[in-house]
């Protein structure tokens, strides 16, 4: 049987004026609690190195630039790579990236406990808007400082085990899930920075975000029979406030392991990876049963459009 201990390394809010070394020390000892539970496998959130700026307007974008690494592993992340090695760890987690070709990606990796980057991951619903919007309660720029993510869905057999990514808004598509599902994909890792009030509703607050948090994951675990792992970056952050509510979620959509606050915690849980097997072979045998000649809307169409009568 395939048994591995994975976990999801929640993190509180990270203030404009913490240092990426700072910050690299919190995940570091997440890391070493992790070690101490027999971890193999550890999960960190969306953005885990800086704050999450894209709730701050700058007209010149250019300025936010410091936010971005151009190269993983660099200096201030090293210790953790080197740690997971000593460790024979492996783990995930989100930055912003800066390429060389000067484009800024929402990303995300898979490192195998060789410390080797195994995947990577460019976040591909980007949510929000690309001017500044005074009629919202805060700002939620994603759209101006990223562009949509060009790698897609893949997946990549580490640990003996098909892992993907989605980044936050990403989980909220049934299409993220389902192409990581016809690659076999046994574990999803989930990254997030949530705020915990919609910007233009006052109706949708904290228990209904967790709520639809939660139904995301767990549909998106069900139907693909996968395991999921969801991590926030949450609490107060620069005087805004995100959800937590990080899962580890089993391939039948049950939670098996839940975050209970909003700092730096560890959950941990026992994933054995042959369950995926069942659900993949019965109820959603994509083989068997998905019929694509009905399914074209879904590649060929964005918005949505009546039916002409």
């Amino acid at each position: 049987m395939r048994k591995m201990m994975i976990a999801a390394a929640q993190i509180g809010g990270i203030q404009k004026a913490e240092s990426r070394e700072a910050v690299v020390a919190r995940m570091i000892a997440l890391m070493d609690a992790a070690h101490a539970q027999g971890v193999k496998f550890l999960a960190y959130p969306e953005m885990t190195l800086t704050t999450f700026f894209p709730r701050f307007y700058v007209e010149d974008r250019a300025e936010f630039d410091h936010w971005f690494e151009t190269e993983m592993p660099n200096a201030a992340v090293q210790p953790l790579f080197d740690r997971a090695r000593d460790y024979g760890m492996g783990f995930t987690f989100g930055y912003c990236e800066l390429t060389p070709e000067g484009q800024h990606f929402n990303t995300s990796v898979i490192v195998s406990p060789e410390g080797e980057i195994v995947l990577t991951y460019r976040k591909t619903h980007l949510p929000g808007h690309a001017e500044y919007e005074p009629e919202r309660t805060h700002q939620h720029l994603e759209k101006r400082y990223f562009l949509p993510g060009d790698t897609g869905f893949n997946v990549a057999r580490s640990q003996d085990v098909l892992m993907g990514m989605a980044i936050c808004n990403d989980r909220r598509w049934p299409e993220s899930w389902r192409v990581m599902g016809l690659q076999g994909v046994e574990l999803v890792s989930i990254g997030y920075n949530t705020p915990s009030q919609n910007n233009l509703s006052k109706t949708e607050g904290l228990e209904k975000r967790l709520y639809h948090h939660e139904l995301s994951v767990c549909a998106g675990a069900y139907q693909n029979s996968t395991y999921a792992i969801a991590v926030a970056k949450c609490g107060m952050e620069d005087g805004n406030h995100m959800i937590g509510g990080s899962i580890i979620v089993d391939p039948d959509g049950f939670v098996l392991a839940r975050a209970t606050g909003e700092g730096d915690e560890l959950i941990v849980a026992e994933a054995d990876f042959d369950k995926c097997a069942f659900g993949k072979s019965t109820v959603f045998n994509f083989a068997a049963h998905r019929r694509i000649e009905h399914y074209g809307l879904i590649a060929s169409q964005t918005g949505v459009k009546e039916p002409q009568q």
